[in-house]
């Protein structure tokens, strides 16, 4: 089997590992994304499956956009099927007829629930019980096209946007192996999405993380969760930027206003964060949320007791004012 994979960060290299390592295919090509500048040096770094590809020796397209003279070449290449998992391309209809058994795309919800750009971060804000990877054969619609296969995850208290990415990664790639051979041998069918039960994942920005504290605390722990790694959950301290990398959501009665900080009992928290406890809590709209590990402008993460130290005038501060 001749496989052309699409793909660029880290949420597709389980897939084009596994790929690589299948008895019987072939991956003759990877489209990735363009070489970017980053870190300090601001040198041109390749996309992790650009890292990964030129490692393994496969031929490799970086375009920003998919045009004629890219479908043509790989189509000289003569594949059988596509994959595609997060390569950040748009795939036009010249595209996919280059492929006899079309493109099939591992997305990481499932699907006809949080189509689009950010799915994990979006079952999380919701407070979906279960998320997975649904196998789908790409249209020309955002995400809109017929299922072939799905796997399910439970989503843990514990579970941020980033773990939650590693491990669907790792299922989806596992699905998308063991369905590929069925599918090119004609042996499986496909289930339409219910259009009426669409929703959508839009591309974050780091606008999203800023914390609302008039919210929940239930809503508000969820954002926290949502936005890590990235844009992260922020607010201010001081008229400075501050991160709330981890917390926990508390269903108490708390009299001040939302964003406000007062010292805590150092009560344990839940059986979940053993040796955890309440030692600085934000009053929300309804509960407040005990703050683990934090971050001010400037300075690294520190788990709240050490940072009460350099800081004590956290307690009775306002965020966000």
């Amino acid at each position: 089997m001749r496989v052309v994979f699409f793909g660029s960060p880290d949420y597709a290299l389980p897939m084009l590992r596994g790929l690589l390592g299948a008895p019987n295919i072939e991956v003759v090509a990877v489209v990735t994304q363009p070489a970017r500048p980053r870190g300090r040096s601001g040198a041109p770094e390749p996309t992790p499956i650009g890292a990964l590809a030129h490692e393994a020796g496969i031929v490799t397209f970086e375009p920003e956009r998919i045009r004629r003279d890219i479908t043509m070449a790989l189509a000289a290449l003569h594949p059988d099927v596509g994959v595609l998992a997060a390569s950040g391309h748009i795939l036009p209809e010249h595209l996919l007829a280059a492929f006899p058994h079309g493109v099939l795309n591992v997305h990481a919800s499932l699907l006809p629930r949080h189509r689009g750009a950010s799915p994990i971060t979006a079952a999380i804000l919701t407070g979906d019980a279960m998320t997975g990877a649904s196998i789908m054969r790409v249209v020309r619609a955002l995400d809109g096209g017929p299922i072939v296969s799905t796997v399910t995850t439970p989503i843990g208290p514990l579970d941020t946007a980033g773990s939650l990415t590693d491990r669907i990664a790792v299922i989806g790639a596992r699905e998308m192996l063991a369905v590929l051979p069925h599918w090119v041998r004609g042996e499986l069918t496909t289930t339409q999405q219910d259009e009426a039960l669409a929703t959508y994942a839009p591309r974050l920005t780091k606008a999203d993380g800023i914390l609302d504290w008039h919210a929940s605390a239930e809503a508000v722990w969820r954002r926290v969760r949502a936005f890590h790694p990235w844009p992260l959950a922020t607010t201010t301290h001081g008229g400075t930027a501050f991160t709330v990398h981890e917390a926990w959501p508390l269903e108490i009665r708390f009299d001040a206003a939302p964003g406000t900080v007062a010292l805590g009992d150092g009560s344990p928290l839940t059986p979940l964060l053993p040796g955890r406890t309440a030692r600085a809590l934000v009053a929300c709209g309804d509960g407040a949320l005990a703050l683990l590990r934090v971050q001010r402008a400037g300075k690294r993460a520190l788990d709240i007791e050490d940072y009460l130290h350099g800081d004590p005038a956290l307690a009775g501060s306002q965020l966000g004012g």
